[in-house]
C-alpha cells in the first residue's frame, strides 16, 4: 500500500495551496494596496502648507482664497472705486460752494485757465444737476460778461473747450438759457473756430454761421426803429447808462405783477361798482381772478416778445462779428475760396440783419470785390499774384480749346468757358 500511494509523506493540497497562493498573492495582488495608500501623503502635505500659512496671516480672511492669481483682480477692483469716489462722492452743499467760488474767479482773465479747468472737472464728475443747474449757468455767465475776453489769444482756447463741453448740459435749461447759451457759443467755440489754421475747422465753422444766417428772419421796421432807438440813447446816456437802463425794466416787470393786477382789479371795480354793491354778489372774485389772469397773461406775452427780440438782437451782433472775423483773414490764400462764398451768402441775406448791419455788409462785400479784382490783376498789397487754386484753374481753362475727339488743348474749335464759369 505503501508502494501504491503516490501522495504519501507530501502535505495535503489545501495545505500546500496556502503557500504557494499566498506567495504568488504577495507577489501579484499587493501592490494595488500600496497604490491606494500612496493618495493620504499628499492631504498631509496640504495641511503642513496650510498651518504654515495661518501663522503670518493670523489677522483675518485675506489669507482664505487659496488662489493667488484670482485675487488680483478681486484687489484692483475695489481700488478702482476708492479713488473714483474720492473724485465724485461730494455733497450738493459742497458742489454749490464750489461752484460759487468758480464764478467769483472765472470773470477774471487771468484766472480763466484754472477756473475753467475747474468748471471742466464738474461737468465730468456729474456734479451739474437740476439742483445745482443754476449756479452752473452762474459760472458761465461770469465767464461772458464780457463777450470780447473770449476772443483774446490767452484764453481762446480754454473758452472754446468749456463751452464745448457745457454743451452737454443744455437739456438742463430753460428756454431762455438755451438762447442765451447759444449766443454764446457763437462768441467762445464759433468765432474763436475761425481764427484756426486748420483749414478744416475753419471751413466747418463759416458752414455753422451760413446755416444761421439762413435761419434768422427777415428784419422788420420795428427792428430797425428799435436798432436807431438804442443808438440814439448809447450816443446820449454812454454805454454805462444804457446798461443801467437795461437792468431797470427787468427787474421793474419783474416785480410790480401783483400791483398792476390789483390796480387793474381796483380801477374795474371802481368804474363798475361804484357804491360797493357787487360785494353782496358771489361773482366778483371770479371777475377779479378773471381780471387778473388777463394782466398777467398780457405781461408774460410782453415778455416773452422782449425776449425774442433781445434775442435776435444779439444773435445778428454775433454772427456779424464772426464774418467780420473771417474777413480779417482774407489775405490768407487758403480762406479766401471760403471767405468769398460765406461774403456773398450774407450779401445774398442781407435783409435778414437790421439797416446798421445791412451797410456793414454791403461794405464788407464790396472790400471783398475789390481785392477779387485786385488778386486777378495782379494789384495786390504784396505785388504778387495773389489767386487761389480755383481763380488760378478757373482762369487757365477759360482759355483753353476743347476738341470733340481729343482731351483740352487738342486744337478744337470749343472753348472750356463752361467748365468752371
Amino acid at each position: 500500500m505503501s508502494s501504491d500511494d503516490l501522495f504519501e509523506g507530501l502535505p495535503p493540497p489545501a495545505a500546500a495551496a496556502a503557500p504557494t497562493g499566498g506567495g504568488a498573492g504577495a507577489g501579484s495582488i499587493t501592490p494595488p494596496p500600496p497604490a491606494a495608500a500612496a493618495p493620504p501623503p499628499p492631504p498631509k502635505s496640504a495641511l503642513k502648507s496650510s498651518l504654515k500659512r495661518s501663522k503670518p496671516s493670523s489677522d483675518a480672511a485675506t489669507s482664505s482664497p487659496p488662489a493667488p492669481a484670482a485675487a488680483a483682480p478681486e484687489d484692483q477692483v475695489p481700488e478702482k472705486r476708492l479713488r473714483f469716489r474720492t473724485t465724485v462722492d461730494a455733497s450738493e452743499t459742497q458742489i454749490i460752494e464750489a461752484m460759487q467760488k468758480i464764478a467769483s474767479h472765472i470773470g477774471n482773465t487771468s484766472k480763466f485757465n484754472k477756473a475753467s479747468k475747474l468748471a471742466l472737472q464738474l461737468i465730468e464728475a456729474g456734479s451739474v444737476k437740476p439742483g445745482t443747474i443754476s449756479h452752473f449757468f452762474a459760472i458761465l455767465e461770469a465767464a461772458m460778461s464780457s463777450p470780447g475776453a473770449c476772443n483774446e489769444p490767452s484764453v481762446r482756447a480754454d473758452y472754446r473747450t468749456l463751452f464745448d463741453a457745457a454743451q452737454g448740459t443744455t437739456e438742463l435749461f430753460n428756454q431762455q438759457q438755451k438762447n442765451q447759451f447759444g449766443i454764446w457759443v457763437l462768441h467762445a467755440v464759433v468765432a474763436n473756430d475761425l481764427f484756426t489754421d486748420d483749414s478744416f475747422v475753419f471751413s466747418k465753422a463759416v458752414g455753422k454761421v451760413k446755416d444761421a444766417i439762413s435761419a434768422l428772419p427777415v428784419a422788420t421796421v420795428d427792428d430797425d426803429n428799435d436798432e436807431a432807438a438804442d443808438l440814439s440813447d448809447a450816443s446820449k446816456t454812454g454805454k454805462t447808462e444804457s446798461k443801467a437802463d437795461d437792468s431797470v425794466p427787468t427787474a421793474a416787470s419783474n416785480t410790480p405783477l401783483h400791483d398792476n393786477t390789483h390796480a387793474a382789479a381796483e380801477l374795474g371795480g371802481e368804474s363798475s361798482d361804484p357804491f360797493g354793491l357787487d360785494d353782496l354778489l358771489e361773482h366778483k372774485p371770479k371777475r377779479s381772478e378773471r381780471a387778473r389772469e388777463k394782466v398777467v397773461a398780457a405781461l408774460n406775452r410782453k415778455s416773452e416778445e422782449d425776449e425774442s427780440k433781445r434775442f435776435l438782437k444779439s444773435q445778428r451782433e454775433a454772427l456779424l462779428k464772426c464774418l467780420e472775423i473771417a474777413a480779417r483773414r482774407y489775405r490768407i490764400p487758403w480762406t479766401q475760396t471760403a471767405i468769398d462764398i460765406f461774403a456773398k451768402h450774407a450779401y445774398d441775406n442781407v435783409a435778414r440783419f437790421t439797416r446798421q448791419q445791412r451797410e456793414a455788409i454791403v461794405k464788407l462785400w464790396n472790400s471783398i470785390k475789390e481785392q477779387q479784382i485786385r488778386r486777378k490783376q495782379g494789384k495786390s498789397v504784396s505785388g504778387k499774384l495773389d489767386m487761389n487754386a480755383f481763380e488760378y484753374l478757373q482762369e487757365k481753362y477759360s482759355n483753353e480749346k476743347i476738341s470733340i475727339r481729343h482731351s483740352v488743348g487738342g486744337g478744337g474749335e470749343r472753348r472750356a468757358t463752361q467748365w468752371l464759369g
